[in-house]
């Protein structure tokens, strides 16, 4: 092992934690509340089962609006409210709140794709054999849309890995401040090379289990 990395061990692997957390609160709210606001999205669109102009607009809206952002800016729009949610503005509890929030916005677009591509025969079956609204969403929709819901999911956590290495720039710990604070800052260019390497394997990790489960479990 490089003597950079023995040298740096503890925090580097603290680094890593602290990106694991980050990520995994992302994904926990993109699956659930994303995967809920993405399906709401698609059922009151104009023409399908719940349309509803009003309800679609306002989720629309918000959608809109969040992923619009430049991430780092919104870090920065949302420091009140991070504040008053965790107390404080700095840290990787706090990187987390504006996280969540782009991960709802971000996934929910991508479930809404993933939805429409859905043929509308299928929804016609289930409603000419009639199933009920949760039984169309639960054993229909989200079943045969399920191998592009696992590729958005893939594709949103890179997303926000990508996130969690900008909210180091504003304190948020992770292997983004590490490599700022530690690589470039210190002018340890080889731990910053290092530190990319180590985001490289991660991203390529989870496309490919990402891009694996998809193909096992689309039956078209």
């Amino acid at each position: 092992m490089p003597e950079v990395l023995v040298q740096y061990q503890a925090e580097i692997w603290q680094s890593i934690g602290e990106t694991f957390m980050m990520v995994g609160v992302s994904l926990l709210f993109a699956v659930g509340l994303g995967l809920p606001v993405g399906t709401l999205l698609f059922l009151t669109r104009k023409g399908q089962l719940m349309e509803n102009q009003v309800v679609f607009q306002v989720l629309n809206l918000f959608v809109n609006i969040v992923r619009s952002f430049p991430f780092l800016l919104f870090v920065v729009f949302l420091i009140p409210f991070t504040r008053w949610v965790v107390g404080t503005a700095i840290g990787t509890a706090a990187a987390t709140v504006p996280l969540a929030i782009m991960a709802i916005a971000y996934y929910s677009r991508l479930v809404e794709q993933s939805l429409v591509d859905v043929p509308k025969g299928v929804i016609e079956a289930a409603v000419s054999m009639g199933a009920s609204i949760p039984e169309i969403i639960f054993k229909f929709l989200l079943v045969e849309a399920r191998s592009g819901l696992v590729l958005g999911l893939t594709t949103s956590t890179i997303s926000f890995i990508s996130y969690s290495t900008i909210v180091g720039v504003v304190g948020g710990g992770g292997i983004g401040d590490f490599a700022i604070r530690y690589g470039y800052q210190q002018f340890e260019t080889e731990l910053m090379v290092y530190m990319i390497i180590i985001m490289i394997i991660f991203v390529q990790a989870i496309q490919y289990t990402g891009t694996t489960i998809s193909k096992a479990i689309d039956r078209r």
